[in-house]
């Protein structure tokens, strides 16, 4: 073995040391040791880190075993170096080591011994790192018995018995069992149980379970076991306490005991007679067999008497004992005494009513204050028989706390109520009046504390008399804790006396004796007269005018006034007038100076003195008319038309006012009335003034003059001077004609100019050929001529003749006109070119080129438009220019902006008007603001913030911009205020309603309104006023207090609301009140009126925290309530029972109680009380505990088992112990949850309006007494149960379901269920109930459970308020009516309301549900305000009120539709409609338009629409509505308050008008050379499609020709068609439109023939084999392109040219061949054939056509021609052969008639070819084709200039027809596999349609096989013939087929 390089021979010390550790290491036996020997290679070694090479292991050894040996062997270099150290469990040992450290060695190990061992190898004096190994060292221990059973164990049977065995060792032993030597297993007998100390547990031991017992204890080290026997033992049943006799009262648990012994232990069965009523197996509710077999009953009832049995037995007897049990009603108080205040000397009833059972006599106590009454020892105090004391008279002394007490065998009960006397209060003792030393007008009354009378004071009420007068109430609300208050703000100069009473809830007390009289010092007046008005009522006067000052400022009997005046700003002395008389208010001050400002004040003065002097009022005297007038006044006339005129100005003195300006004046004489006035305004700069008037008469006289004029009026005028403004050139003549009309002469005629303008001196006239003014020949005429004869002209010329009149200032307007001498003038012809530009929001300018003149002059230009929508075709005259025959241009005014016009011109000569011109291009005005106002601007008062303001929309043409952006701006602000102004813009074209919000509450508006649009402002409206509603008080009283006068009232005291926040007049206050903290809803408590200030709270919570406020009402309704709340507590009282009693551990002689704080503590819990004692009808000695407030546990110990015991649990405050919590607990641990209860009932006679009175048959409580109950109830006919409550008290078994938060409603269904609940859990629910209604509920309904609603009101404005009533939920009974209270809004009769009944509906609710409900108030004031409150009542009574509602009466919507509307079709989007007004007592005021609602007919949802006319027109047009629709018109007429009724709607239908564009272009079945093509209807008929048109034309043209296919396809068509003229890889453009009265708009697509890319390639040429009648054709596949083939498709032709056309489709893709028979094939004629494959991506190129082939048969020999000549042969030798035989015969007579009938047969036969072919194709029809199917020609028409050109003999497919048979299908109407063979059918002949759109297609039909016919058309309803000869028409253009 070769040297390990780790070892080195350096010393001999190290070769030992290796020697030494090899000799010592332990090879095993058999194992020779290892010598190793290490060779010296020479240099020093390296140090090796230690390694572990064998660690230690676990080791297990047992105590007292010789020794145990840890190994650790390791390595390293130099070995000598290295050491090895062991510990355990982490400390070091030295004892045992052995071999170098090698081994531990542990001799005698102990349990002490055993741990975690570990080696450490290190290596000294090196830094390499230790090893460390270790392993556990386990010393096991022997197993040892610590617990063992006794030799010999007896039991008895069905007893549990445990076998002690117990052991331990090291590790701890396992139990093991073993019966008769077999092991126990527990999973096989669960009767057997190895608890967890090893011990054997047998349950229910058996006799079987006798026998020997082994237990064994094993662990590692070893086993030991010991055993016992146990034998069974079993005795005879023996009851050893047998029941007694008992009673208990009715509802409290009662135990009858059986104790038993016996062995097995014997089964317990109760019975009462032959009833079990608990055993093992059966236990009825209420009846609990107890651990120790004693029965529980629990509760008992009534029926519980009688004799109970206790049978005990097992398998050895039976044993049995009786028992009787007597069950009394408990004795209980059902009417306690009630709480009482009652007022002195009336009667005081004190109820005590009690049930019992009849066998107990029973015993009343009453006690008071805790003491017995003896009601025999005071003739006031009755008890009677019903246990009821009466005190009469009663007094202080009977104030106190009463107790009845009830005392019998069947239990006691005591219940206790508290008597107050009240009186009135006693007068406050000694008031004292003095003068207030500090105060001034004021007096200090003080007074002694009166007696309150055993009931809070609420106030003292001051009275005072002032000078003798009545006494009145000076205070009313004097705080009651007051002895003194100071009765300021009096009144100088009077005297007063006091007196005051104090008040309680009894009533006012007596009043005090009188105060002295005290009489005030008089004083000045404190106050200015009031109310001082100053007005100048003349120039020279001022009217003064005042009250006296406030009376209560007079301080004194006034005697007079001073009036103290002066001028205004001027240093000057002021004058004053004394007014002795105190009762004169006016004073006029005169001889002032006119038109002067005065400072005027006014003060009274008394016998102290005079007052201080009002506020200065300033007032001018009036303004005076001038008294002069101008100065240095001329005139002159400046022109014919103006007068100029110079004056200077009037002395400033003698203006007498402002001068305003000056009025120059001019008239006619004699029309004084008719003045002429120019106001000029005033020139202080210049002394001359200068000023024209206008506008004149020319040369007319006037009279001029010249005034100045003031505020107050007109100066008087200058003296008048009269002048004539000049002459001037005279008007145009009139009425130009022309008569006598000759070829060289002619009649003029004319009349004096309407405007002579001066002295007409003459007439000139003229006229020269036309165009040609070296012509011209002139004449002057006299002034008296007017008419001149022309002669000399030249015939058939046009002259122009002119025509002026002439004064003095030269020649006049000329009248001109042209006309052609011996020709007529004619009517002119329309202008032309006509242009619109320079297009403006009102005007346009138009230029034109004048038409035929008519040979004459044009006298006037005519300028029409058509304004507005399109589709208006109403032309209006707009313009005329007259005089102006060579105008070019014109401009057209008056323009509406913003509006759509087209213009037309006509023009005007002596004849008459030309026709009109072609219309201009359509433009659009500009925009421009509007030019007016809303119209009929109203305001009404909507809310107390808001007000209504409503306005009538301007018309559409007022607009002036576009729609869209018309809006209204509502400007408002606070009338007389100079700030403050809001506006709001309204961008609704069609509103014409507001609602102005955020205003102030009773305050007055100023609003107007002003239409506006894109592009600016109309003008204001004019402005309208209105006031805001009252409203509620927006603050609360001031001043609120509370203060708690007992443990549940509050006396809560309040003062005024500030005057400006009551926004009305208060009609009373409502306390708010709720506890502090909570959740729920406040309460109200209402006070009406405005006089009582102060409320006293009763039913509160005992010392609770409250909070309070109040707000005041008005009869809008609450106002804000008062800010902070006001937070006072009741006084403390004894608190109620705690709650949440439990028992959560119960054990056989102890309890554990806990429960939780009373829900009303009403004070500080101070401690508890615990008393509890076994619950016995005899009497027991009861334990008391008294425990800390904290506690919310007891343990009860010491009890007895199997007992009933109560509990009483108590809280006590510092007012003493309160009502005690009662509950019961049964000492056991056998406890369940209860059983459900019995089925609640509710009877009838206890059922109310809201309130049921369930009762309930309790179940058994499981030993663990019921708690309470819960009680669900659900609304009928709803599923859903609600809770109702779960408080329901243990100790009743009825329970009064009354709604304390809206839980049960009147008048409904309603089902209910229980459980109970104990210390264990919930039981099921019971049975529901049977339904139970309640009663229905009314006016009288209980607060508490009353549902406040009340019916809705709509108010319509014209004396009809409806009303819509409450939910079916709210009516609680069945309606009988409403009650409406209406009356006029007046503010000083805000209480009186007239009362109107609605009643009689119809018997039954659902009924109503379709009637309007309403109520006509008539005889009501217009145009004032009413407030309207509804009602409803039923059986039971009148419901509250609705809110208030207010209505305007004076206004109310058209009650009628408008009448007879009438709806006439105008264009194909024109409707007319006409109507009449609404009839006029219907339309309840002014009509201020109408509404047209119009929907296309079964779609009014979705199409309606509306067009609102707001000018009361009878007529609209309807206009850019669908074509050939439907339409359904309502109108409706609207006021200003609203809309009325529509009409019924009128039908009305638009004329047809061209359709849309088909829906769409289809393309299927696509080859190289056809496609079919399919469409959609058109969206919008617009009226009868009568048909279609398809063209289709080459994108580009098709080897040079580029052809347009037109297609007419008749209406009635499918909508498709295949297209077969295609050329290969061509796009066409396909358009198709439809037709009603002309086409519509087309619809195109585009589309390439094939093949398509990814379509498959051509198969192999088709090659045809032919056997008899049947023809096959071959193929082969070819490049499937780019998705499998999935069919082939063969197509044929004629083989002369003829088109492709599927001849078989849908050919199977595995298939490559395919047979035909002939008889599908035309005869004769030669065919191609060719195969296309399909795939997915279409149809493929075309396979190379087939060789052709002929579809010529095989005649049979009786078609041969030589058959058919011998038989022709034979027929006439057999003819012959007869007549030879006939003539021989002799019948001559017989002859000769069947010679003239051979004679008329013999024309008729046609003995030819063609008879004789028809005549052989009738005895052989199955041999020859019939005709070919084909597309009605009536439905297709082609339009093809190439076709037609070429194929002239075709016939016209709209000239021509063809009834097809049924089994036909053309290819329009063919579905897709109409060239598919039916192999079921006999054979037929199949074919192919083809278009004409291919020529070669007639060539191949026309070309007849050798003896064929050729077939021809027919008429329709015609069959088809076999044409005979020459007589045979073509055949029909565009068809043909395969035969």
């Amino acid at each position: 073995m070769r040297p390990h390089h780790g070892f080195s021979h350096e010393r001999d010390q190290e070769e030992r040391a290796a020697r030494g550790w090899a000799d010592g290491f332990d090879f095993g036996a058999g194992v020779s040791p290892l010598r190793v020997r290490a060779l010296d290679v020479g240099g020093p070694a390296d140090p090796i880190a230690p390694s572990i090479i064998v660690p230690p292991k676990n080791t297990s050894v047992t105590v007292g075993r010789n020794e145990a040996i840890l190994e650790c062997v390791a390595n390293a270099r130099p070995l000598v170096k290295m050491s090895i150290t062991w510990r355990k469990d982490g400390a070091a040992i030295h004892a045992g080591i052995r071999d170098f450290g090698r081994r531990v060695v542990i001799s005698q190990p102990t349990a002490g011994d055993g741990g975690y061992y570990e080696c450490e190898a290190a290596l000294r004096g090196s830094g390499v790192p230790s090893v460390v190994a270790g392993a556990f060292l386990h010393v096991l221990e022997y197993p040892l018995f610590v617990k063992e059973p006794p030799s010999h164990i007896t039991a008895e049977m069905e007893k549990v018995v445990d076998i002690p065995c117990q052991a331990r060792g090291t590790p701890q032993p396992d139990m093991v069992w073993y019966k008769d030597a077999a092991a126990i297993s527990p999973l096989k007998i669960p009767r057997y149980k190895i608890l967890p100390g090893g011990s054997l547990r047998i349950n229910g031991l058996l006799p079987d379970d006798t026998g020997m017992f082994q237990c064994f204890a094993r662990n590692l080290a070893g086993e030991i076991q010991t055993n016992t026997y146990l034998a069974v033992t079993s005795i005879a049943p023996n009851i050893t306490a047998g029941p007694a006799d008992s009673a208990v009262i009715d509802s409290m648990s009662v135990i009858l005991h059986c104790e038993t012994s016996g062995a097995p232990r014997p089964a317990i069965t109760w019975q009462k007679g032959e009833r079990v009523l608990a055993s093992g197996s059966v236990q009825l509710p209420r009846f609990t067999l107890l651990e120790s077999g004693s029965l529980l009953i629990s509760p008992s009832h009534l029926s519980d008497a009688g004799t109970y049995t206790c049978m005990a037995s097992n398998s050895r007897g039976i044993d049995e004992a009786s028992a009787d049990l007597v069950v009394w009603a408990r004795t209980r108080i059902t009417k306690p005494p009630q709480d009482q205040s009652v007022i002195k000397g009336t009667k005081a009833v004190m109820a005590c009513g009690v049930t019992h059972d009849p066998s107990v006599s029973i015993s009343y106590v009453w006690e008071k204050s805790g003491s017995a009454l003896d009601v025999n020892a005071s003739p006031r105090l009755r008890l009677d028989a019903e246990g009821t004391l009466h005190i009469s008279q009663t007094w202080s002394g009977d104030i106190g706390t009463y107790t009845c007490r009830v005392a019998s065998v069947g239990g006691n009960d005591s219940h206790s109520a508290h008597l107050r006397v009240r009186q009135l209060p006693h007068a406050p003792e000694n008031p004292v009046a003095l003068l207030s030393r500090t105060e001034k007008r004021a007096i200090n009354l003080t007074w002694a504390q009166a007696f309150d009378g055993n009931s809070p004071l609420i106030r003292y009420i001051l009275e005072v008399s002032e000078n003798n007068a009545p006494w009145t109430v000076l205070l009313a609300d004097i705080h009651p804790e007051s002895n003194g208050v100071v009765v300021g703000g009096l009144i100088p100069a009077r005297s007063y006396q006091f007196r005051l009473c104090a008040v309680n809830d009894v009533g006012r007390g007596q009043f005090s004796k009188e105060s002295e009289r005290l009489t005030l010092p008089e004083e000045p007046p404190s106050a200015p007269p009031q109310t001082v008005i100053a007005s100048g009522r003349t120039n020279q006067s001022i009217l003064i005018q005042w009250q006296p000052p406030p009376e209560s400022h007079q301080n004194g009997p006034l005697q007079g006034y001073v009036i103290r005046y002066c001028l205004s700003g001027l240093p000057v002395d002021c004058q004053l007038k004394n007014i002795t008389s105190p009762e004169q208010s006016s004073l006029m001050l005169e001889d002032l100076i006119i038109w002067t400002n005065y400072e005027i004040e006014v003060a009274a003065y008394n016998g102290a003195g005079r007052g201080i002097y009002s506020h200065k009022v300033t007032e001018w005297t009036l303004q005076g008319v001038p008294t002069v007038p101008p100065g240095n006044v001329q005139a002159e006339p400046v022109n014919s038309t103006a007068v100029r005129f110079t004056w200077s100005a009037p002395s400033p003195q003698f203006v007498n006012g402002i001068n305003q300006g000056y009025k120059l004046l001019a008239w006619e004489p004699g029309r004084a009335s008719e003045v002429t006035v120019v106001t000029a305004r005033p020139n202080f700069q210049d002394s001359l003034h200068v000023g024209y008037i206008s506008g004149l008469k020319k040369f007319a006289e006037y009279d001029t003059s010249v005034l100045c004029f003031t505020a107050p009026g007109d100066g008087p005028r200058s003296p008048p001077q009269r002048l004539r403004t000049h002459e001037d050139t005279p008007g145009a003549v009139g009425h130009l004609s022309f008569t006598d009309i000759l070829d060289t002469s002619l009649k003029v005629s004319w009349k004096e100019p309407v405007e002579k303008n001066g002295l007409i001196t003459g007439y000139r006239i003229s006229w020269e050929e036309f165009n040609r003014t070296n012509t011209r020949v002139t004449h002057y005429l006299p002034n008296l001529t007017q008419e001149y004869k022309v002669t000399g002209l030249t015939a058939l010329t046009t002259y122009t003749i002119q025509v002026a009149a002439m004064t003095a200032k030269g020649q006049g307007q000329l009248s001109a006109s042209t006309i052609s001498s011996g020709v007529p003038p004619e009517l002119p012809g329309p202008p032309t070119n006509l242009a619109v530009s320079n297009v403006g929001a009102r005007s346009v300018s138009l230029q034109f080129k004048p038409g035929y003149d008519g040979k004459t002059s044009i006298s006037r230009w005519q300028v029409e438009a058509q304004v507005g929508l399109v589709g208006n075709e109403e032309w209006l005259t707009l313009r005329q220019l007259p005089n102006e025959p060579d105008a070019r241009a014109m401009e057209v005014l008056d323009l509406n902006p913003y509006t759509s016009y087209r213009f037309r011109m006509r023009q005007v000569n002596i004849v008459g008007t030309s026709p009109p011109s072609q219309p201009s291009r359509k433009i659009q005005t500009l925009q421009a603001p509007p030019d007016v106002s809303p119209a009929n601007v109203s305001l009404r008062t909507a809310s107390e913030t808001s007000l209504w303001l409503r306005w009538v929309p301007l018309p559409e043409w007022e607009y002036n911009g576009n729609p869209d952006l018309v809006g209204y701006r509502i400007q408002y602000s606070k009338s007389g205020s100079k700030g403050g102004v809001l506006s709001h813009v309204v961008m609704d074209r069609l509103e014409r309603e507001f609602t102005v919000e955020d205003l102030e509450e009773w305050t007055e508006y100023e609003v107007r309104v002003q239409a506006v649009n894109g592009i600016g402002s109309g003008p204001w409206s004019q402005p309208v006023h209105g006031r805001t509603r009252e409203s509620v008080p927006s603050s609360g009283p001031a001043n609120v207090s509370a203060f708690a006068t007992t443990s549940s009232r509050i006396l809560v005291r309040w003062g005024q609301v500030p005057e400006t926040e009551r926004n009305g007049l208060i009609l009373g206050y409502k306390v708010v009140y709720k506890e502090k903290d909570s959740d729920t809803a406040p309460s109200f408590w209402a006070v009406e009126g405005n006089s009582s200030h102060s409320v006293l709270l009763t039913g509160l919570g005992k010392y609770v925290l409250y909070e309070i406020r109040v707000l005041a009402f008005t009869r809008i309704g609450d106002g804000r309530s008062s800010a902070p709340s006001i937070l006072e507590r009741t006084l403390d009282d004894v608190p109620g029972p705690p709650v949440g009693i439990l028992f959560p551990e119960v054990r056989t002689t102890s309890v554990r109680l806990i429960w939780q704080p009373p829900a009303q503590p009403n004070g500080i819990i101070l401690a508890y009380q615990v008393t509890y004692r076994r619950n016995s009808s005899s009497g027991s000695a009861a334990t008391v505990d008294v425990l800390s407030p904290s506690a919310r546990q007891y343990m009860a110990a010491a009890l007895k088992p199997e007992t009933v015991y109560v509990f009483r649990l108590s809280a006590q405050t510092r007012k003493g112990w309160g009502e005690a919590a009662e509950a019961l607990v049964v000492t056991t641990e056998k406890r369940v949850r209860p059983q459900p209860t019995g089925r609640p009932v509710a009877p009838q006679r206890h059922v109310r309006a809201r309130r049921v009175l369930l009762s309930w048959e309790p179940g058994s409580d499981g030993l663990s007494p019921v708690r309470y109950y819960t009680v669900q109830y659900r609304e009928l006919p709803q599923r859903n149960w609600t809770l109702h409550s779960t408080s329901v008290s243990h100790e009743i078994n009825s329970y009064t379901a009354c709604c304390p938060f809206e839980r049960l409603k009147p008048f409904t269904s309603y089902q209910f269920r229980v459980k109970a609940t104990n210390d264990i859990g919930d039981s099921e629910y019971s049975q529901e109930s049977e339904a139970v209604t309640t009663l229905q509920d009314g006016e009288n309904a209980s607060p508490g459970c009353r549902d406040r609603r009340w019916p809705s009101i709509f108010l319509s404005s014209f004396y009809s308020p409806g009303q819509s009533p409450p939910s079916e939920d709210h009516i609680n009974g069945v309606l009988l009516g409403f009650r409406v209270r209406y009356r006029e809004l007046s503010y000083d009769r805000l209480r009186s309301f007239t009362v109107r009944a609605a009643n009689n509906p119809p018997p039954s609710w659902a009924d109503l549900t379709g009637e309007p409900l309403f109520a006509n108030l008539e005889n009501l004031s217009k145009h004032k305000r009413y407030e309207i409150r509804v009602s409803v009542y039923n059986a039971v009574g009148e419901g509250p009120s609705s809110a208030p509602q207010e209505v305007f009466v004076g206004e109310a919507v058209p009650t009628a539709p408008p009448q007879n509307v009438a709806v006439q079709s105008s264009t194909a989007t024109q409707l007319d409609v006409t109507w009449d007004p609404p009839p006029a007592d219907a339309q309840n005021g002014d009509i201020q338009g109408y509404k047209i609602y119009f929907w296309e007919f079964q779609l009014q949802n979705e199409t309606e629409r509306l067009r609102t006319l707001f000018l009361p027109e009878l007529g609209v047009k309807l206009k850019n509505l669908t074509g050939y629709t439907t339409f359904m018109i309502s109108v409706a007429a609207f006021n200003a308050a609203g809309d009325g009724p529509r009409s019924l709607p009128t039908r009305g239908r638009t004329q047809q008008a061209a359709p849309s564009a088909p829906g769409f272009i289809h393309f299927g079945e696509l080859t190289t050379t056809s496609v079919n093509v399919s469409w959609g209807e058109p969206k919008r008929a617009n009226g009868i499609v009568e048909g279609y048109r398809l063209v289709y034309e080459p994108r580009t043209p098709v080897d040079g020709v580029s052809k347009m296919v037109t297609v007419d396809v008749k209406g009635g068509a499918p909508l498709w068609m295949k297209i077969k003229d295609l050329a290969d890889g061509v796009t066409y453009n396909f358009r198709i439109r439809a037709k009603t009265l002309t086409y519509g708009p087309e619809v195109e697509a585009n589309i390439t023939t094939g093949p398509g890319e990814g379509s498959p390639g051509p198969p192999g040429e088709p090659f045809i084999s032919r056997y008899g009648s049947a023809l096959t054709l071959h193929w082969t596949s070819g490049d499937q392109g780019r998705a499998p083939i999935t069919r082939y498709v063969i197509e044929a032709r004629p083989s002369d040219e003829g088109l492709w056309d599927i001849f078989i489709k849908d050919i199977p893709k595995e298939v490559t061949s395919y047979t035909l028979n002939l008889e599908m094939l035309r005869e004769g004629v030669t065919y191609d054939f060719r195969i296309i494959a399909v795939n997915d991506y279409g149809y493929g190129s075309p396979s190379l056509p087939s060789p052709s082939i002929s579809a010529q048969k095989v005649s049979p020999f009786y078609e041969e021609w030589w058959f058919l000549v011998v038989i022709a042969l034979v027929g006439l030798i057999f003819i012959l052969l007869l007549v030879f035989v006939l003539i021989i015969r002799g019948q001559s007579k017989n002859y000769s008639k069947k010679t003239e009938a051979g004679r008329n047969l013999s024309p008729s036969f046609c003995v030819t070819p063609c008879a004789m072919s028809a005549f052989v194709i009738r005895l052989f029809p199955a041999s020859y084709a019939r005709s070919p199917p084909r597309p009605s020609p009536g439905s297709l028409h082609y339009s093809d200039e190439d076709v037609s050109a070429k194929y002239n003999d075709l016939i016209a497919a709209e000239s021509s027809s063809l009834t097809e048979k049924p089994s036909e299908i053309s290819d329009s109407q063919g579905s897709d596999s109409e060239y598919e063979m039916d192999q079921s059918r006999p054979k037929t002949h199949s074919f192919v349609s083809h278009y004409i759109s291919d020529p070669t297609y007639f060539n191949s039909w026309r070309r007849q096989p050798k003896g064929g016919a050729t077939p021809s058309p027919q008429p329709a309803g015609q069959g088809t013939l076999l044409a005979c000869g020459a007589a045979a028409p073509p055949p029909t253009a565009g068809f043909s087929s395969f035969v």
